[in-house]
Order: C-alpha cells, then sequence, then structure tokens
C-alpha cells in the first residue's frame, strides 16, 4: 500500500479483493497495538510505526528470501547459486575469465552476475541481494570481509600516435587540452581524479562518459580522448587496436580488487573455491 498508495490499488495489486486487505491491515494492527497507517481521504499514510515496520522489512525480506531458495536447492539435490555483483566495469573481462573453470569445476552451482549493483553494491550484499562483491573500494562493516584477489596498475590509455605514447610517464598537466573518456562513475571514485589529477588540481578539457569498454578504446583509437584503465585490460586491445598505456606520474597509479562477502557465509564451499579461483588467476600486465 505504501508503493501504490490506496487500498484499492494496493488490492488490484495483489489479485486481492479490498475488503480482504483492509481485515488483513486491520488484524495486523490490533496485533501490535498501533495504527500503522493514517487515511488521508482515499489515500493511506505510514504512520512512525508503519515507517518502520517497513524499513525492516526491506531488510529481512530479501534474507528470508535468499535462505527459502537455498533450502530449495538443497532439496531439489542442488550446490546453490553465487551471485555476483560487480562494482568494477573493466572487470567483466577478468570475471568471464575465472567463471569458466568456476563452473567446469562446480557443475551443480550457477553463478549470476548482478551489474545493476554496479557501483552501489555495498547495500546489495548486505541486503542478501548478492553473495558476491567485486570492488576495487573496499568497505569495511561488521559482518563483512574484503579479500585482496589481485593487484593491477591504472596507467592512461592514448592512441599510438599520441604525443604521450613514449614517454615514460604523464604528468596531470598533460590532460589539461585532454577529452578524458570515463564510466559513468562519480568523480570521487574514479583513480583518474583522486589519485592524478585532483591532488594536482588539474582538470581534463572536458569529461565525457560511455558505458562500455569497447567503445570508450575505440573512441580513444580514433583520436577522440583518452581514458584510464587497468593496465592488464589495456593490453588485451593493444593487440587489435592502435594503442599506448602510459604511466600516471613518475611512482604510477597501484590498486587492488578485492572480493567482498558476508562472514556467515563463510562455510560456503563453493564461495571459497570462486575467491582462490581469483586470487590465482594470473593477470598479463604490459612492460
Amino acid at each position: 500500500m505504501h508503493q501504490q498508495g490506496s487500498v484499492t490499488a494496493a488490492a488490484n495489486h495483489l489479485h486481492l479483493t479490498q475488503s480482504a486487505l483492509s481485515h488483513t491491515m486491520r488484524k495486523l494492527e490490533q496485533g501490535i497495538g498501533t495504527p500503522l497507517w493514517l487515511r488521508e481521504g482515499r489515500q493511506l499514510r505510514l504512520t512512525q510505526a508503519g515507517e518502520f515496520l517497513l524499513n525492516t522489512a526491506n531488510r529481512l525480506l530479501p534474507q528470508m528470501e535468499h535462505a527459502e531458495n537455498r533450502l530449495r536447492q538443497f532439496a531439489e539435490g542442488e550446490r546453490g547459486s553465487l551471485r555476483i555483483g560487480m562494482e568494477c566495469h573493466p572487470c567483466y573481462q577478468w570475471l568471464l575469465k575465472i567463471v569458466s573453470p568456476f563452473l567446469a569445476q562446480w557443475p551443480s552451482v550457477d553463478v549470476d552476475v548482478k551489474q545493476k549493483f554496479q557501483f552501489g553494491g555495498l547495500g546489495a550484499l548486505l541486503d542478501f541481494e548478492i553473495d558476491l562483491l567485486v570492488t576495487p573500494d573496499p568497505f569495511y562493516r561488521p559482518g563483512l570481509t574484503f579479500e585482496p584477489v589481485f593487484d593491477y596498475e591504472q596507467v592512461l590509455v592514448v592512441p599510438s600516435e599520441h604525443a604521450l605514447a613514449n614517454r615514460d610517464y604523464a604528468q596531470p598537466e598533460d590532460l589539461r587540452g585532454e577529452t578524458l573518456l570515463s564510466y559513468p562513475v562519480a568523480l570521487d571514485r574514479l583513480d583518474v581524479y583522486t589519485h592524478f589529477l585532483n591532488p594536482a588540481a588539474v582538470a581534463p578539457r572536458r569529461h565525457k562518459t560511455i558505458e562500455t569498454t569497447d567503445i570508450m578504446l575505440q573512441m580513444v583509437a580514433s583520436g577522440r580522448g583518452v581514458a584510464a584503465l587497468p593496465r592488464w585490460l589495456v593490453r588485451e586491445y593493444c593487440e587489435k587496436l592502435p594503442l599506448a598505456a602510459v604511466r600516471m606520474g613518475a611512482g604510477g597509479v597501484d590498486k587492488q580488487i578485492f572480493v567482498g562477502t558476508r562472514d556467515s557465509d563463510k562455510g560456503t564451499e563453493y564461495l571459497r573455491a570462486f575467491i582462490e579461483l581469483a586470487r590465482n588467476y594470473e593477470h598479463p600486465e604490459v612492460t
């Protein structure tokens, strides 16, 4: 009813009669001893108690659904399913390399990748909507564990004929006249800003967001801009596109990818197996 706005609309949505839903509402309020809704004309508004109950339900219902699904899988002879949330756009190509041997090793476990949780997966992990979160930016909270699975260097990607292509490293000043291409992410979560441009108080001439890696690097190769991506990913594209990887600053920008899980799932064998595969995968780097 909170979402539908009225008893009639909620009853239609739930395929119930209005009287049946009204009776259920009264029974619930009588059981807890306080009103949950206030009627304003034909509309309903949650009371403070109602807001509390709604927030509690939003936290608990995904956990109950998770438990029901897991029990159903046990009953049907399945080992389970692994729901992965991604907070790392370029990591999708890496994930494919991990998923293939994982599925071969665990034929009774399904894998689902929740891309809608990109750059916002912590809440999904806490709310049992995913089982594992891939992120370069771990958040340490009670009940969660984040483990590093591999190191990489974030580099500047330029066309192979660009003036920076043969430099040992780029300086922030070099981007003042450039169009910087990036994924649609908040600037405070882009390493090229937080670790490279912002400390030098430098901004690119223009910043343009692109959702897919393939299109972004096609744009770079055609001279439409520069981008910052993991060196291991750039290496794959350098084989088919005229691109060059340039270190950002004399010391470079070193990063790690972490895998986050709930402490309550530590005993899940296939979850640990996936993390071990991720940790042991060899990531080729460009020299």
